[in-house]
């Protein structure tokens, strides 16, 4: 059965549109309580990144499950990874986060965790969605839920970060710059890095409900390559709005996205032993390069759907433990449950502070190939026949690269958009088949 609403990471959309209402809200919190809770006292945790409708949605997600008779645990501003820690702490039934993750502020979305801190399975999203069309016949007034403020969820969240790092680690003699993306790590990700002994200097830590992503973080790094080079820092780290993904600077102002961070997690395991028999789960769109400088260090790599869900999938299949994406979401399994952007930059920290080398020199051995990634906006849902004409077209361009690149087309998971990536040895190339493809899609 389709799903009406989840997508691949919760349900996202325009605030103030279907489903991102507050009337959907409540009916969503009563049907989530309805099909998670199984006693009463059970609780449900929410958290939020600085989006001025997080409030709203806040209110009408703790109002139905309420009225669904789930106490409600509010975390306030939390990154996603904290959201996933906090109902595990809690022993809560579920998690919620209200984010849009790198989204602008006028879209928002609403995503969940187990118990254990995981996504949710593909059956509890549709019985969520089937209860959705149930009538909300709430308790009886004294079996109703009741809402508590976790006041000291974000120094909970920092102490698991550090303790991500072997006792004793620290980060003393490293001058680092912080780009909090005004979002929902601002909080806590100075504290985390200055705790831990390091210099820290703080950039996009300023939210005003509505500059969320703007001009900052991990999908605006420019400010972050600027500001590392004006302080002389070692490393810049750039975190999204919700925190799950990271994207690092070294200290020549050159980005390190999340194939780099990958590639240093990976060759660190296999050099202290702790690697294994295991490898390393990326995506479709990871660099060729990622792949081929793994292959000559013998470690084994998985393409996964694009999609943390399904790099988790594939992890927990393989029983590996380390994954991720190049847009910066990195699964560390060893210490978490899902993407956490101040825990992946820790690991790399750490690694620096314990080989003493910089973060350019942990990177020697692997050469990305030139990826170009153009972005074609929707009208509309594509038919059959104008996918078979993309297809056709993408088989034409593979043919004419060989085996010197690789070309996916896919459809976004949280945007009307179309992605057309073109990888290749020669840069050229790259644009031209990319520049190719995408008008051919406009003229669809």
């Amino acid at each position: 059965m389709a799903k009406r609403f989840f997508g691949t990471d919760g349900i996202r959309g325009r605030v103030g549109q279907s489903p991102i209402t507050p009337d959907f809200a409540v009916k969503l919190g009563f049907a989530t309580g309805k099909v998670l809770a199984t006693q009463p006292g059970d609780r449900v945790v929410i958290g939020k990144d600085t989006r001025r409708s997080g409030y709203m949605l806040e209110s009408a997600l703790e109002a139905g499950l309420a009225a669904a008779g789930v106490d409600v645990y509010l975390l306030g501003d939390m990154p996603t990874p904290g959201v996933a820690y906090m109902t595990r702490a809690i022993r809560a039934k579920a998690g919620i986060v209200i984010s849009a993750s790198h989204n602008p502020h006028y879209d928002n979305g609403i995503k969940f965790f187990s118990e254990t801190g995981h996504k949710l399975s593909d059956d509890i999203e549709l019985a969520i969605e089937a209860q959705l069309e149930q009538p909300m016949d709430m308790p009886p007034a004294e079996q109703l839920g009741s809402a508590i403020r976790v006041d000291d969820a974000a120094g909970r969240y920092v102490e698991f970060c550090k303790a991500s790092l072997p006792a004793f680690s620290n980060l003393r003699g490293l001058k680092l710059v912080v780009d909090c993306a005004n979002g929902a790590t601002h909080v806590v990700a100075p504290h985390v890095f200055q705790e831990l002994g390091a210099q820290v200097t703080v950039i996009g830590h300023e939210p005003d409900g509505l500059n969320i992503n703007k001009n900052v973080g991990s999908t605006a790094p420019e400010v972050l390559q600027k500001t590392v080079l004006e302080q002389q820092a070692d490393v810049g780290i750039a975190l999204d709005g919700d925190g799950d993904r990271v994207i690092m600077v070294d200290a020549q102002g050159q980005l390190v996205d999340g194939d780099g961070i990958l590639y240093i997690l990976a060759k660190e395991s296999q050099r202290n032993g702790k690697l294994g028999k295991g490898g390393v789960v990326g995506t479709l769109m990871s660099n060729l390069g990622l792949e081929l400088a793994l292959q000559s260090a013998n470690i084994p790599f998985a393409r996964a759907k694009v999609g943390d869900r399904y790099v988790m999938g594939m992890l927990h299949d393989k029983n590996w433990y380390i994954g991720g994406e190049a847009s910066g979401h990195i699964i560390w399994l060893n210490s978490t449950t899902t993407g956490d952007g101040i825990v992946a930059a820790l690991q790399v920290l750490n690694i620096m502070q314990r080989e003493q080398k910089s973060l350019r020199t942990l990177l020697a051995g692997m050469e990305k190939c030139p990826q170009v990634l153009i972005n074609v906006p929707l009208a509309g849902q594509l038919s059959e026949p104008q996918w078979e004409a993309i297809n056709q077209a993408t088989e034409q361009a593979e043919q004419a690269l060989a085996e010197q690149g690789r070309v996916l087309i896919r459809p976004s998971g949280t945007e009307p958009l179309i992605r057309v990536m073109v990888e290749a040895r020669d840069a050229e190339q790259a644009q031209h088949h990319a520049a190719q493809l995408a008008r051919f899609i406009e003229t669809l």
